[in-house]
């Protein structure tokens, strides 16, 4: 899925969306929280931003290491889970990036959003591009046909426990044990990163996702999944500035 042989013979993993929205990086200190294996903030950092990626899996982390020795492509991985990075990193950045699948696994919004602006400089921005969260209201089971509403929009204070299934990433694996999920509505996610002392710029919904959310979903040439009219949203972006005192 990841196509890690495309990547190390140069292909760039950014999405055009965020590679507009995020803008020029070259020179920049990128902060890249939730960065799984590496290839996205290896690919800023290719774009010449000096860039640092934080994963809680040792897994990850090590496989981002191996990457950037691999590629030559100069970049730092820590190890954290992103609640505990302010006790490990000492350190404030020009932007603050996370994209794609990271949500799902906060269970404390307003934590998180403290330590985004903690990160920041003065000046400095915070971006994010997501599934939208209207997208998890509806029944993703292998067999339906059509949208139909299963699950609550509005935030439910317990996770969700999923039972062991195939793995996104290769629906062939399943594991020994399910995945523990919090929804997240929109509007908790603007408001937890105002409460944190930063300024919205701009927040964009687009018609197109990331992964094929539902079985009747198509693809376009171009890479992104579609719903029959696109009349839906799939994804959102989001840019926030920390303002200069």
């Amino acid at each position: 899925m990841y196509d890690i042989s495309g990547f190390k013979a140069g292909r760039c993993t950014l999405q055009n969306k965020e590679l507009e929205e995020v803008g020029d990086v070259k020179g920049k200190s990128l902060l890249h929280v939730q960065c799984h294996f590496g290839m996205d903030t290896l690919s800023w950092a290719r774009l010449g931003a000096k860039a640092t990626g934080v994963d809680f899996s040792d897994k990850a982390i090590t496989l981002a290491r191996t990457l950037s020795k691999e590629t030559g492509i100069k970049a730092d991985f820590i190890e954290s889970d992103v609640y505990a990075l302010p006790r490990v990193l000492d350190k404030k950045f020009d932007i603050v990036f996370t994209s794609y699948g990271v949500l799902c696994w906060l269970p404390d919004l307003s934590r998180w959003a403290q330590v985004i602006a903690h990160f920041l400089k003065p000046g400095g921005f915070f971006y994010i591009i997501e599934g939208h969260p209207f997208v998890n209201v509806f029944d993703n089971s292998d067999s339906v046909k059509a949208l139909s509403v299963r699950w609550s929009y509005f935030n439910n204070p317990e996770w969700l426990d999923g039972e062991p299934s195939g793995d996104y990433a290769d629906h062939d694996f399943v594991g020994s044990q399910g995945t523990c999920e919090w929804a997240h509505p929109l509007g908790d996610v603007v408001t937890a990163l105002i409460q944190a002392g930063l300024q919205m710029e701009f927040l964009h919904e687009f018609a197109t996702g990331f992964f094929k959310a539902y079985p009747f979903m198509t693809q376009s040439e171009e890479g992104p999944w579609h719903l029959d009219g696109d009349k839906l949203p799939l994804t959102f972006s989001l840019k926030a500035v920390k303002p200069v005192k």
